[in-house]
């Protein structure tokens, strides 16, 4: 290498050049036994000295403290997609262990997800138009839009936990704030996916009931009048199984078996929750660590619930309401999702209906038939009725009906 190449490089504390055959790259190389990095490469700051002498003189600094002994475990950020997702997973503080145990399921699948398919990636190297791309693959071209913002969310999330996790005025504190940017802005250039249409009348839920009855489930059969009348949404109904040290005490716990390799403990409506009145007061799962509201439901003017309220005794109505024939216990989802299916075949229901439109289904219901949104925002334990009605109001052809006989009646006059 030339003498002139040689004077043209920057110096800072601790860089070094390393030749390469067809170049050379700055990497920044600790000078104390046992820190960490041990070496940083910088190849991505070449053609920026100024950017490349102040990142020198942070690590180097991070090693003068460590050295100190200021800060005894220096975990270094290697400026990675898989770094930021790994502290979002792992670390006791993030906001990761503060989702619910079913929410956290998807987060686990979609930030491995994200791991294979991008966690070498440097957080300073990303554009939109990476983003972009990976949108294409994410949602297989535009056929899995749903996956493609998981996949953003689970992305996002990481991100805003490391921003809030990182010291003021570091450099990787500026990289994941313009990362994070650049995601917002290219999300919104991104199609999302198409809001949820499907709905169920009561005839559907009927003949649902009738199915699981056919079948000696009349667990499954509460479950969807429950559903329906009260809009208390699915996994609260059937309840959810959470690790035994996830916070809060349950008296129902289930051991290891053939399908559960951990011991878990269950939270979710309980017959201590219906009064001798049949009024229901109970704090949904996704509103009880935020907002509070709680659910307020008389079950004696939700006639498929009298229905089949017929089937428990007054002895039987302790502990969890819906318990599993089969097992003696409340249901796994995946497990009530077997059932569910065949009750929907059974039932002549098409295939691209989910279980838990039945809570949409009951919302639009009353709202097609007249109920306010201020009431169906209460009644589904909504703090705003604006996801009432952007998200679970689905009587659009009822509103298109209403709209066009108030101007037919308008031309009539």
């Amino acid at each position: 290498m030339e003498d002139s190449e040689q004077e043209g490089r920057v110096t800072a504390p601790g860089l070094v050049w390393q030749p390469r055959r067809a170049s050379v790259t700055p990497y920044w190389r600790a000078s104390e036994k046992g820190f960490k990095p041990k070496n940083f490469n910088l190849s991505h700051l070449r053609d920026k000295p100024e950017e490349l002498v102040a990142q020198c003189v942070s690590l180097q600094a991070e090693q003068s403290a460590w050295k100190t002994g200021l800060r005894q475990n220096v975990d270094s950020f290697n400026y990675t997609i898989g770094d930021i997702l790994n502290r979002y997973c792992k670390d006791p503080d993030s906001t990761y262990f503060a989702l619910r145990p079913g929410s956290r399921h998807p987060y686990d699948y979609y930030a491995k997800r994200l791991e294979f398919a991008i966690g070498d990636r440097r957080i300073d190297s990303i554009t939109g138009i990476d983003l972009k791309k990976w949108h294409d693959a994410w949602s297989k071209a535009g056929e899995k839009l749903a996956a493609s913002k998981m996949m953003r969310a689970v992305l996002d999330a990481a991100i805003s936990f490391f921003i809030m996790s990182s010291k003021p005025g570091s450099p990787e504190l500026r990289a994941a704030m313009e990362l994070r940017e650049v995601l917002k802005t290219t999300s919104r250039k991104i199609p999302g996916p198409k809001r949820r249409e499907f709905t169920m009348s009561a005839d559907d839920v009927v003949r649902l009931r009738a199915a699981a009855h056919a079948d000696g489930r009349p667990s499954s059969a509460m479950v969807y009048a429950l559903v329906f009348e009260t809009t208390l949404r699915l996994w609260d109904v059937i309840g959810q199984w959470w690790p035994i040290d996830a916070p809060l005490i349950s008296d129902v716990v289930m051991a290891p078996h053939t399908s559960m390799k951990f011991t878990k403990k269950w939270f979710g409506l309980r017959w201590e929750d219906i009064g001798p009145d049949l009024v229901m007061l109970y704090v949904p799962s996704k509103t009880s660590a935020k907002t509070g509201l709680a659910v307020n439901f008389p079950l004696a003017k939700a006639p498929m619930v009298v229905e089949e309220l017929a089937h428990w005794p007054e002895e039987k109505r302790h502990g969890p309401v819906i318990i599993c024939e089969g097992t003696g216990m409340p249901y796994s989802s995946n497990y009530f999702g077997e059932f569910w299916r065949k009750d929907r075949e059974a039932a002549g229901i098409p295939s691209n209906v989910w279980a838990r439109d039945l809570r949409a289904s009951g919302i639009t219901e009353g709202r097609a038939a007249g109920a306010s949104t201020d009431d169906a925002s209460k009644v589904a334990g909504h703090a705003s009725t604006k996801t009432t009605a952007a998200v679970y109001d689905r009587a659009t052809l009822a509103a298109s009906e209403r709209f066009a006989d108030a101007r037919s009646a308008k031309r009539a006059k």
